[in-house]
Formats: C-alpha cells, sequence, structure tokens
C-alpha cells in the first residue's frame, strides 16, 4: 500500500504564490506518475499536473505557465509550485500516486484547502 499526504494549503491574495507538498510512503518503489488534481465547489475534479519518475512533467492549459511540479525522488515528494495565483485556482488540491499513468487507479491523498482572495 501506499499512502500520500498533502499540505501547504492555505490563504493567498490573487497573484501571489503557494507551495504545496505531497508525501508518499509505503511502497513507493512501484510508483511511477504523481499529479495532482483540484476539485472546486459544485465541480469535478480536475487534473492540474503530473510528473513521471523520469521527471518528465505535463501540465494543464489553465495552469501552463504558472504552476511548477517537480520531484524529489529521495523524499519520495513531489511539489506544486503556484505562482500568479487567480481567484478561479481556489480549490481543495489532492495528491494521487500512480503505478502506471494518471490514468491509472491510484493512491489518493486527503486533500490541501486553497483559497485565493481578491
Amino acid at each position: 500500500q501506499v499512502q500520500v499526504v498533502e499540505s501547504g494549503g492555505g490563504l493567498v491574495q490573487a497573484g501571489g504564490s503557494l507551495t504545496l507538498s505531497c508525501a508518499a510512503s509505503g511502497r513507493t518503489s512501484s510508483i511511477n506518475v504523481i499529479g495532482w488534481y483540484r476539485q472546486a465547489p459544485g465541480k469535478t475534479r480536475d487534473w492540474v499536473a503530473d510528473i513521471n519518475s523520469g521527471s518528465s512533467a505535463n501540465y494543464a492549459d489553465s495552469v501552463k505557465g504558472r504552476f511548477t511540479i517537480s520531484r524529489d525522488n529521495a523524499k519520495n515528494t513531489v511539489y506544486l509550485q503556484m505562482n500568479s495565483l487567480k481567484l478561479e485556482d481556489t480549490a481543495v488540491y489532492y495528491c494521487k500516486a500512480s503505478h502506471y499513468n494518471r490514468y491509472s487507479v491510484g493512491y489518493w491523498g486527503q486533500g490541501t484547502q486553497v483559497t485565493v482572495s481578491a
């Protein structure tokens, strides 16, 4: 089993920055892709970004150029650096660790709230 814990959420003003962390533990050697997703109130959970074991990253168009995902394999931790935050970035951010790719079944964390204020 793999456990995933997110941290780093909070309240930030529009235009500000925030860094989220996703720490994985357990049988992490078989994990290939770790991704970030977000869910705003009343909306579906959407993919934001992911990174594979080779540190190849992908981003949703809505965050491209503003968010950066990175991975510290020694710490089994993935980071999401969020810059130029917008009101519409407000959501609960979830981390998912998958054995294969973002479409495969994975292990989810409990989420961390990010609130962007005007």
